[in-house]
């Protein structure tokens, strides 16, 4: 049995370019499917936010249109409720990475908020890729390397990878009113060789221990390899 760390955004909201302030937090899709393979594989889940706040989820995600339904959007909502972890996170300070396998980052725009400033996710993220346990990251969640940057360089710069597109962030209406974007940040302040599959589509890329997916879509997919890896 493995512990797997789910390291998510404690994130309410995202300032957008006009100073609004964008209601936000972490997709159910991305933590919840993930977080019901990994526990119903027999495998333990902690869950660590900055300064241990709860997580927030995003409500556009439990739209029935957002979840595949109804069904798709109760069920959902139901592993979530169920996943005691989320009301009791440890502070991303606290983490000591040897108590775990693997460590997993789900999206939605909250990372967008705070993960991609925040000095001990980027401590997390630089030692697990240099332990060469598995990094599994989702969607918005790779926003997250912009933290690990110091003077300007990333120990990411060269890796392939993935996540959420340009065109995908024009089509959800947010393109034109963020004030950066992920996959140009992605490839221009860290340096990675970034590729991408069909907009919202399931698109997985793996290079030595970071497993990176570029959608809400991605997530299951990562989290199949995510067991693999750690079975």
């Amino acid at each position: 049995m493995a512990t797997i760390l789910f390291v998510v955004s404690g994130a309410t909201y995202w300032v957008l370019k006009d100073g609004t302030r964008y209601a936000t937090g972490y997709w159910a899709e991305e933590f919840a499917l993930p977080y019901k393979k990994v526990t119903e594989a027999g495998h333990d889940v902690v869950v660590a936010t900055p300064n241990g706040v709860t997580p927030n989820v995003d409500m556009m995600s439990l739209r029935p249109s957002m979840a595949g339904g109804e069904e798709g959007a109760l069920e959902l909502e139901a592993i979530i409720r169920s996943a005691e972890v989320m009301r009791r996170p440890l502070k991303l300070s606290d983490v000591r990475l040897e108590d775990y396998e693997a460590v997993y980052l789900p999206g939605g725009h909250g990372p967008m908020s705070d993960l991609w400033q925040d000095a001990d996710a980027g401590r997390i993220l630089t030692a697990q890729l240099a332990s060469g346990r598995p990094l599994a990251i989702v969607c918005h969640a790779p926003a997250a390397l912009l933290s690990t940057r110091i003077h300007g360089e990333s120990p990411f710069k060269g890796y392939r990878c993935t996540g959420f597109t340009n065109d995908e962030e024009e089509a959800v209406g947010l393109a034109s009113r963020a004030t950066w974007l992920l996959e140009d940040e992605l490839k221009d302040k860290i340096g990675v060789d970034y590729s991408r599959g069909a907009m919202w589509e399931p698109y997985k890329v793996e290079d030595r221990n970071l497993i990176t997916g570029q959608n809400p879509h991605s997530a299951a997919v990562l989290a199949d390899r995510l067991l693999e890896l750690v079975s």
